[in-house]
């Protein structure tokens, strides 16, 4: 089951040190939602096309939509950024908005083949949208710490 730990940073130089930390993120004492096999790539293209009302195609095709910061050659774990267009998208959304995308989230193939509910689904985006919310302030970016 991968560990995909969303998290914030000033930079991508910063994202990308925290694969130099033993643990991740959370032990690099940023502010971190630790999730599992919530996909950065896929899920989170799908999430962006919902909330924002794009396709899939264009959500997945926008600057920095699952860009991989990281070597491959370097194993995981992968830091994987996320877009502006999400991440504003996560910081301006009303608790309706986040309750309405939820249950559209959770009918896509990539978390309902995970068996994850509205409801779950409901509280990973308030902690995603709480995540952008705070990154936002400081001026910072979103990432994926991805370990397989």
């Amino acid at each position: 089951m991968p560990l995909c730990d969303y998290f914030s940073a000033p930079d991508d130089q910063a994202a990308v040190a925290v694969l130099g930390t033993p643990g991740g993120p959370g032990q690099a004492e940023l502010d971190v939602v630790f999730l599992k096999n919530i996909d950065p790539v896929a899920a989170m293209a799908r999430l962006e096309a919902i909330m924002t009302g794009c396709s899939y195609r264009q959500a997945g095709e926008r600057p920095r939509s699952g860009q991989l910061l990281s070597e491959p050659e370097d194993g995981p774990p992968f830091v994987v950024s996320l877009t502006d267009t999400l991440i504003d998208a996560l910081a301006t959304a009303l608790a309706d908005d986040l309750v309405r995308c939820a249950e559209a989230w959770s009918m896509t193939d990539e978390l309902r083949q995970l068996g994850i509910t509205g409801e779950t689904t409901a509280d990973v985006l308030k902690a995603l949208a709480g995540l952008a919310r705070r990154a936002r302030v400081s001026g910072w970016r979103l990432y994926c710490w991805w370990a397989l």
